[in-house]
């Protein structure tokens, strides 16, 4: 199949992918009940959010991040790596969008295979002489910003999202992971001065920052270096 017939193909599926996980995400893990201010329940248990903006990112994100991806490798194995991948982080992108959560069952399995594909020689970002460093990359960037979130309180940083990025080190290598995690910054900076100045949000609104790393994820795969 030529690479712009696979590349709509792929594209069309993310997008698909894309409305899937956002559902997925609405419901999984299933919403606790809300109060309002005056103590009176304003949401039951296992409310379930209805189609709006952050459904059209995730699809966006999901059908583009899939469509490039054939543009990027036009190797089966690295298309099924790397497709794989971008699955998980649409709906790892879906979750923390809705419920500020990239979940365990996502995030931690993909540490070890990460590496069995690392040790078996077959990912084009790292090859095997290249590994050390990608494991040092897995290691060193979750622990270094978990030390500069530390003066700014507890949830500065999310666990899951320093889990993923132990995987994004192993799958893309150290300056790949380090060009992503500086993308995704510069990306979350850029969005928060916009929502800033519309009046969106305000100096102590939380915004979640595993949205902008998986953004980083994407670009770290699909961009040469």
């Amino acid at each position: 199949m030529e690479p712009p017939v696979l590349a709509v193909g792929l594209g069309i599926a993310g997008a698909a992918w894309g409305l899937a996980a956002d559902r997925i995400g609405a419901r999984w893990p299933a919403h606790e009940a809300e109060v309002d201010e005056e103590g009176a329940v304003a949401r039951p248990a296992g409310w379930v959010r209805p189609v709006d903006w952050r459904t059209v990112v995730v699809v966006v994100l999901g059908g583009a991040s899939l469509g490039a991806l054939a543009l990027r490798f036009a190797d089966p194995v690295a298309l099924a790596i790397f497709g794989t991948f971008f699955v998980a982080l649409t709906l790892l992108l879906a979750t923390d969008l809705d419920q500020r959560l990239l979940p365990d069952v996502v995030t931690l399995p993909a540490i070890p295979l990460a590496l069995v594909i690392g040790l078996a020689g077959v990912n084009p970002l790292v090859p095997p002489e290249a590994l050390p460093a990608a494991i040092l990359a897995a290691l060193a960037i979750p622990a270094f910003l978990f030390v500069v979130a530390i003066p700014f309180g507890a949830g500065a940083i999310g666990m899951g999202d320093l889990k993923l990025l132990v995987s994004v080190g192993l799958l893309t290598g150290l300056a790949r992971a380090v060009a992503g995690v500086v993308v995704g910054a510069l990306v979350a900076g850029v969005v928060l001065v916009v929502l800033l100045a519309l009046r969106r949000i305000t100096l102590r609104t939380y915004v979640p920052f595993g949205p902008f790393l998986i953004v980083g994820a994407y670009w770290a795969v699909l961009v040469a270096l």
